[in-house]
């Protein structure tokens, strides 16, 4: 089994390569990294051996049966669908595919029995969306969610190494090549992506269509507020939901315990809860503060973290790839 990395040196495409090592499914693959013409011919580590960063024509050529994208949204417009052609099967982190109505936008716990035999691109969807989303799955099946108020505490690598830099060098006091529009350590603003003539954000929006997308649902409403936060490990988001239908909070927490992929940590009185301090390096998307909303009906809140560059995006990539390998799909 051949796997292509495509944007291997990247921020994400790094963490893809280390999650592929750590996939049992994936232990004897050989991997092609894929990078920009800059990079070619860069060394780079793969289980202690050195292997050699190609072109995407190299790459091609090579026949990898998967190739995991994590390049940006305008070469995998170009790119995908040429490895597409040549018969292999894309799972595309970027923004490109993800709403378009014959590609599948997948969470692998949730819906990835949407893939079929002639599925060639996967597009997997935004980091934010993906913990919320593996959260609400479990009590949208139970209670039907009808309503979402959701706000962001994004950390700066979903941004990029450009904005891990910025926080980094403005938290030694050095000068910095800035990411952002304003000063991100001992700081936050609520702009995540850009400004839409309707005064949300392009982040915000996909909070709300990348939802409805997964969880097959139309009529669910969400509105957000995305906020960048002085934090380089993980996304938190504050989560207020109404169901169409009342609940039982032992249930829920049953409900969400039970849901692979979610670690539930909600002991207040011992000052358990989700911190992305915790969350970082891990897999899990980790829940607590699981309460009532005394203000409404058949209304919840709750606290859900995750390590973006994990489940938020190569975590969910390799994921999909192994329900691919363990459905003979690739």
């Amino acid at each position: 089994m051949k796997v292509a990395v495509v944007g291997a040196t990247g921020m994400v495409g790094t963490v893809m390569m280390q999650v592929l090592t750590e996939s049992d499914l994936f232990s004897g693959c050989t991997i092609i990294p894929v990078a920009s013409e800059r990079s070619l011919g860069k060394k780079l580590l793969y289980k202690g051996r050195e292997v050699t960063v190609v072109s995407p024509d190299d790459a091609i050529n090579e026949k990898p049966g998967l190739a995991l994208f994590s390049a940006g949204a305008t070469l995998s417009g170009t790119l995908a669908p040429r490895f597409a052609e040549a018969g292999i099967t894309v799972i595309d982190n970027s923004s490109c595919w993800r709403m378009h109505e014959n590609i599948p936008l997948v969470v692998a716990e949730i819906n990835a029995n949407r893939i079929t035999p002639a599925t060639k691109i996967i597009a997997n969807p935004n980091c934010s969306t993906i913990q919320m989303v593996l959260a609400l799955f479990p009590l949208h099946l139970k209670y039907g969610v009808k309503r979402v108020v959701v706000s962001t505490y994004q950390s700066v690598t979903g941004t990029g190494v450009k904005a891990l830099n910025q926080l980094l060098d403005e938290r030694a006091g050095h000068d910095t090549n800035m990411a952002y529009p304003w000063p991100i350590d001992l700081n936050l603003f609520p702009h995540g992506g850009s400004f839409l003539p309707d005064g949300s954000t392009t982040e915000e929006e996909k909070l709300l269509n990348e939802t409805r997308k997964i969880l097959n649902d139309d009529s669910i409403q969400v509105t957000s507020t995305v906020v960048r936060v002085p934090v380089k490990g993980g996304h938190s988001e504050a989560v207020n939901v109404a169901f169409h239908n009342d609940f039982n909070l032992e249930e829920v927490r049953s409900l969400l315990a039970g849901t692979p992929g979610i670690t539930i940590q909600d002991d207040p009185s011992h000052n358990l809860y989700p911190m992305p301090l915790f969350a970082e390096g891990k897999n899990d998307v980790f829940v607590g503060r699981i309460r009532r909303d005394f203000t409404q009906p058949n209304t919840l809140n709750m606290w859900v973290v995750s390590d973006n560059l994990r489940k938020g995006a190569a975590t969910n990539a390799v994921q999909i790839g192994e329900y691919l390998l363990n459905n003979n799909l690739i």
